[in-house]
């Protein structure tokens, strides 16, 4: 059972997963942001791999992914920063990142180092499923690391079925057909689309991102869903009110 599976066990709804990226705002903040957001009631933290072309991304993420390889981070040094906390962080976490950095890595050196972080669960939102397939399903067994795949309201039911065969922790519902910020209130289009998936009686946990940014959205969310991931919002945040800003942040998401 990997660490994502065992917060299910302990709690199924209203989970809270904020997103950021390793190096942003200043490079040696990770241990710091991680330990603020697990100290006021995160669930579970994704760690964005700060990459140059983030396909997945709006501006405000881009940006922070601009400003942290400036500041000079890398996947060395992110490694470094997430082993160092290992024996000391208990909110579990989930690496977010594309699959070209892998490669660029070197697939088993990439996948040794994850573990030694103690991580076991990737987001990849651009890996092909016939390449997760063919591939990475048995390198990521191998090393004991799970995948979570991205459904969309244009994701037929014949994937998101497939999808959730192969799924051991959540699926990531994205709760728009577009890149990741704040789109202001959940749109009726997108609540047909929550009940559409909740009708198919997945087995799988469901987690929504892409547009959540406040209590109203989060809690909107949390209806049709096991929980939701807050990224650009917290970025913009932490852009303008630093790490002393992380507890307000998340007391006004909860409510």
């Amino acid at each position: 059972m990997n660490s994502i599976q065992q917060i299910f066990q302990k709690q199924e709804h209203n989970l809270l997963s904020i997103f950021f990226t390793a190096g942003f705002p200043e490079l040696n903040q990770t241990a710091e942001i991680i330990d603020k957001l697990g100290s006021n009631g995160v669930d579970f933290i994704e760690v964005g791999l700060p990459f140059s072309d983030p396909l997945a991304d709006g501006p405000t993420i881009q940006h922070s992914s601009t400003v942290a390889l400036k500041n000079g981070m890398n996947l060395d040094v992110v490694f470094e920063q997430l082993i160092a906390i290992k024996d000391t962080n208990t909110t579990p976490l989930v690496l977010m990142g594309y699959v070209n950095q892998i490669i660029k890595y070197g697939e088993e050196a990439f996948c040794q180092k994850v573990v030694a972080c103690g991580i076991d669960t990737l987001i990849l939102p651009d890996l092909p499923m016939v390449e997760y397939e063919s591939h990475y399903r048995a390198l990521f067994k191998k090393y004991g690391l799970t995948n979570v795949f991205l459904i969309t309201p244009h994701t037929s039911e014949e994937r998101i079925r497939k999808i959730d065969d192969l799924t051991e922790s959540f699926i990531y519902m994205v709760a728009s057909s577009a890149i990741t910020g704040a789109k202001g209130e959940i749109s009726q289009q997108q609540i047909d689309y929550f009940e559409r998936i909740k009708t198919m009686n997945l087995k799988s946990k469901l987690i929504i991102g892409f547009g959540i940014s406040d209590n109203k959205t989060f809690s909107k969310a949390c209806e049709y869903g096991n929980g939701a991931i807050i990224g650009s919002a917290f970025i913009k945040n932490l852009d303008e009110n630093g790490v002393e800003g992380i507890e307000d942040f998340v007391k006004k998401i909860k409510g």
